[in-house]
Parts: C-alpha cells; sequence; structure tokens
C-alpha cells in the first residue's frame, strides 16, 4: 500500500517511536488519560506570559522533529493532532484497511502559523477536540476497536493503538511544555 506522501522514517525509527511511545503509557488506562489530558496540559501552562510561551527551546535541548519549538507551538501541535488523529480515526471506521498518511509536523507548525494567537486559545482549540475525539471513543461498540489502517510509516494501527498513542503524545508534550518552560526559566 502506498500514499501520496513518502515514508519519512524507516521501518526500525517508526518501531522505535511506536515502543517509546507506548512505554509512556505503560499499563494505564489511555481513555483515562486522555480525558485527564486537557487539564494536566493547561495546569503545565498556567502563569507562562503570553511572550515567554513564544520563546522557542534552546539549541542545546533539541533532539528531534518538534523540537525547538516554544510552548505556543507545542500548544498549536496538539489542537491540530487531535484533527489529525480524528481524521484517522474516521478513516478507519468508515472504510475498510484504509491508508492512513503521516504528516510533517514542522511544516504545520511554520506553514499553519503555530506562532500566532494566545495561550488561551491555543488550549481552548485543544480542549475543543479533545471533546469531539472522546465522544467519538465513546460511540464505539465492541470490535470496532479492533478496526485498523495502514499508517504509511508505521503500518497496522487499531482503533484501540490510536487511542494509546494518542495518551501517549499527551504525555510526551506535556513533558516538553516543563522541559521548555525550565530551559528558558519560566
Amino acid at each position: 500500500m502506498s500514499s501520496a506522501r513518502p515514508p519519512r522514517y524507516d521501518a526500525a525509527d517508526a518501531r522505535a517511536y511506536v515502543d517509546f511511545m507506548l512505554s509512556l503509557v505503560g499499563d494505564r488506562d489511555p481513555l483515562a488519560m486522555l480525558v485527564a489530558a486537557p487539564d494536566r496540559i493547561a495546569e503545565a501552562v498556567a502563569g507562562l506570559s503570553e511572550d515567554a510561551a513564544r520563546i522557542p527551546e534552546p539549541s542545546s535541548r533539541r533532539d528531534g522533529p518538534g523540537d525547538g519549538w516554544s510552548v505556543l507551538q507545542i500548544l498549536r501541535h496538539l489542537a491540530d493532532s487531535e484533527v489529525v488523529y480524528g481524521y484517522r480515526l474516521r478513516l478507519i471506521l468508515a472504510d475498510a484497511t484504509p491508508a492512513i498518511p503521516g504528516y510533517d509536523q514542522d511544516a504545520w507548525a511554520g506553514t499553519l502559523h503555530y506562532h500566532r494567537g494566545t495561550v488561551q486559545e491555543a488550549v481552548e482549540d485543544y480542549r475543543a477536540g479533545r471533546r469531539m475525539t472522546m465522544r467519538l471513543f465513546e460511540s464505539l461498540e465492541g470490535d470496532e476497536w479492533d478496526r485498523y489502517g495502514l499508517h504509511n510509516e508505521r503500518g497496522e494501527e487499531s482503533v484501540r493503538r490510536i487511542a494509546t498513542l494518542l495518551a501517549a503524545h499527551d504525555v510526551n508534550h506535556e513533558r516538553q511544555i516543563k522541559r521548555v518552560r525550565e530551559a528558558i526559566g519560566e
């Protein structure tokens, strides 16, 4: 199965990414984590000034894609990730084994103006997207959780796996927000 967008990662890197992300969830309930995440993210940015929210992560702390972002860019990414994951879930639920394209999050951050807006707007957008995602998850029945699509970088991803990856995604970026705040002294 091919997609219009070539993979950015080879199979070993994709496996390492998924393994790392799954380790962030461990044996915790991903749905409970998904419900709690918007409050955790809001708490992680509490008291941050708008000016500080625009300071990018210092280059000495950067390891990979998305590193070097400001807190505002991270928040915008979280909001857009709800759109991306929501679309992927809907593809899987509405079609038999659809192709699931990856996307270049750094390109989105630049071309979709993640540096604009306010912290409050970004948190509200994230919360709104998460409410939609949770309503979708709450509507699922039985074997719908096992439906899957073919991600162009990671292979088969079921609805259940996507829920877990999304919970891990929240944890990963919550940690990143805290790391950026520490690095910029906020």
